[in-house]
């Protein structure tokens, strides 16, 4: 579904690269975490897949197309939810979401089916016609979400989705993320919520100063001694930077 190969990404007026040769794929089916510490280069390598950011060297592809050489091709098989609530705010909730499918294409059944199912799952129901601009901020984050479920796209690209989301909606986006992979599709997503990865994800992989530390199944966590977390492998991992870069899970 993706695959990030050799990625390089450096800002203007920066000394050192944000992202720095980092590849991973993300297969058809799996749930695949993006861990890292602040600044370490997850947003930045989001946005570079997304095809927001321009980057240095190395490909990225999207169901096939490379980001760079077919961008509308590759962007039509993402649902992107941004860490910052990138809306159109002066519109109504109901304008947003028939603008999106607009975008996409979404048929008017379609569009009426999804969006009821998504605006009664997070209770948005009631304020479908109000502007986005009076929502709180855990209503414009589930109505990011919705902007990004409601095409169905083969791969959804969540920078933190849980953020500002109340428990019952954290549970069903976590819901939908098991549901939407069940159904051959895959899930990228990045969050601080280690617990939630844990228990959501199929794979996770771990950058840090722009490298890629890690990767590994979450299955493999089963396996490490002493009866290791995922957070006790990303704090050594992202605290005292092993310079080989491995996990030992002997």
């Amino acid at each position: 579904m993706l695959k990030i190969t050799n990625l390089v990404k450096k800002y203007k007026n920066s000394e050192k690269l944000a992202v720095d040769d980092v590849s991973l794929t993300v297969g058809e089916g799996e749930v695949f975490g993006f861990l890292g510490p602040n600044g370490a280069g997850k947003s930045t390598t989001i946005k570079c897949a997304c095809g927001i950011l321009p980057f240095d060297s190395g490909s990225i592809t999207i169901c096939g197309h490379n980001i760079k050489d077919d961008a509308i091709a590759a962007k039509r098989n993402i649902g992107y939810v941004s860490d910052n609530h990138a809306l159109y705010d002066r519109l109504t909730a109901r304008e947003y979401l028939n603008f999106i499918c607009d975008v996409y294409g979404v048929g008017a059944n379609d569009r009426r089916t999804r969006a009821d199912k998504y605006l009664s799952l997070f209770g948005l129901t009631d304020a479908f016609d109000s502007p986005i601009k009076s929502y709180s901020h855990g209503m414009k984050q589930k109505i990011c979400v919705i902007g990004a479920l409601i095409h169905n796209p083969k791969l959804w690209i969540l920078d933190e989705p849980m953020t500002g989301l109340d428990p019952k909606s954290a549970y069903e986006l976590k819901e939908l993320m098991k549901e939407h992979c069940k159904e051959g599709n895959s899930v990228f997503f990045s969050s601080h919520v280690l617990e939630v990865v844990e228990k959501v994800c199929d794979k996770v992989a771990i950058i840090d100063g722009g490298k890629l530390v890690t990767s590994f199944d979450i299955a493999d966590l089963k396996d490490m001694k002493d009866n290791k977390s995922l957070e006790d492998v990303f704090l050594s991992l992202t605290e005292d930077k092993p310079e080989n870069g491995e996990v030992n899970f002997d």
